[in-house]
């Protein structure tokens, strides 16, 4: 492969760099600073509502940390209003991000039925207009992440690309499903390998949706001649998925999985970090979700899952995790029967 650097504006990745996808809740500065860690070329924040920067709501204004370990950054922020979605970019750009990107995909009733995130795909010109005022607005590079379409029958993606360009945007993130789909069904990367194909089209394009292994990503790779990838749900609880791919792409071998003792690191990383961010409650109930696949795999693990799930405070979770390495290191082997 035809090895050159990627650029977004002034921002240079390494060849067929791998992104770490904006999601709520869970884009946090503790998960990212593992997935950086395990290979993540550039990482997003949570999207930010423009309302909430513009009304300085503790919760947004939050989402504007950023810590020097995880450059290049971009700053995700959302809104259906041009005057807001401009203020808030202002107010992005003070925060000193590599990067600020537009969400027109989220597709959350909250958000798009409310004419943001994947709401704006039934309404290109606007679409086109507020992209074009907050590029006129600052000086950071502006990227947008989007849907195919609305739903099946409006899919207009190389439009909405070609007029993104024309806007002013520096890299293109396309997720190979409709709003209507949400994230039900297999992704569609034909019509983002559309756009990546398109002549007039010049600006990085990026594939997103359903890249869960190594094998996957160099078959997309090499399907849909994208120039990078963002991955989303499969690295939550599993920041290796950066490196294994990243390897995989090199020696065309496979990693073997993390060990116990990597994985109990990590996870501690993870969450003694989010209880110094965000607080203890929160941080422990927000962990749920990612115990799962920090242990996937594992053999025996149910009972230890229930726990993890149920246990409400930092010395708990702490005292649970030394089980599971004692239990794994003297009693059972993690993989030596199939998951539980």
């Amino acid at each position: 492969m035809q090895k050159h650097p990627v650029r977004i504006g002034s921002v240079e990745l390494e060849d067929f760099p791998l992104l770490l996808a904006p999601m709520e809740d869970v884009s946090d500065p503790p998960f990212r600073a593992v997935c950086k860690e395990q290979g993540a070329d550039l990482v997003y924040t949570e999207f930010i509502p423009a309302d909430g920067l513009i009304r300085h709501a503790d919760k947004a204004v939050q989402k504007l940390d950023i810590y020097d370990y995880e450059r290049p950054i971009g700053v995700q922020i959302f809104g259906s209003e041009i005057e807001s979605m401009r203020e808030a970019a202002r107010i992005v750009e003070a925060a000193q991000p590599e990067i600020l990107d537009i969400n027109y995909g989220c597709p959350v009733k909250k958000v798009a039925c409310k004419g943001a995130g994947a709401g704006l795909l039934k309404d290109i010109d606007k679409m086109q207009h507020i992209t074009a005022e907050i590029v006129k607005q600052v000086q950071l590079p502006v990227t947008v992440k989007t849907r195919l379409g609305w739903d099946e029958q409006s899919i207009r993606i190389v439009e909405v690309a070609l007029r993104l360009q024309e806007a002013g945007i520096k890299a293109l993130t396309i997720h190979g499903r409709t709003r209507v789909q949400m994230y039900k069904g297999e992704a569609n990367w034909e019509p983002i390998a559309q756009v990546k194909q398109h002549p007039d089209i010049e600006i990085p394009i990026f594939g997103n949706g359903d890249i869960d292994s190594p094998q996957k990503a160099l078959e997309y790779r090499q399907k849909y001649g994208v120039d990078g990838i963002m991955i989303g749900r499969a690295a939550i609880g599993y920041p290796w998925i950066f490196r294994e791919i990243k390897h995989y792409f090199k020696t065309g071998e496979l990693l073997p999985p993390p060990s116990l003792e990597e994985r109990l690191r990590v996870c501690l990383k993870h969450l003694r970090f989010a209880v110094e961010w965000k607080g203890e409650r929160k941080a422990v109930f927000e962990m749920r979700r990612h115990y799962t696949n920090y242990f996937k795999g594992f053999s025996h693990f149910k009972h230890f899952r229930t726990r993890l799930v149920e246990a409400g405070s930092l010395a708990e979770v702490e005292d649970i995790l030394a089980e599971i390495e004692h239990f794994y290191t003297h009693e059972q082997a993690p993989f030596e029967n199939s998951p539980s």
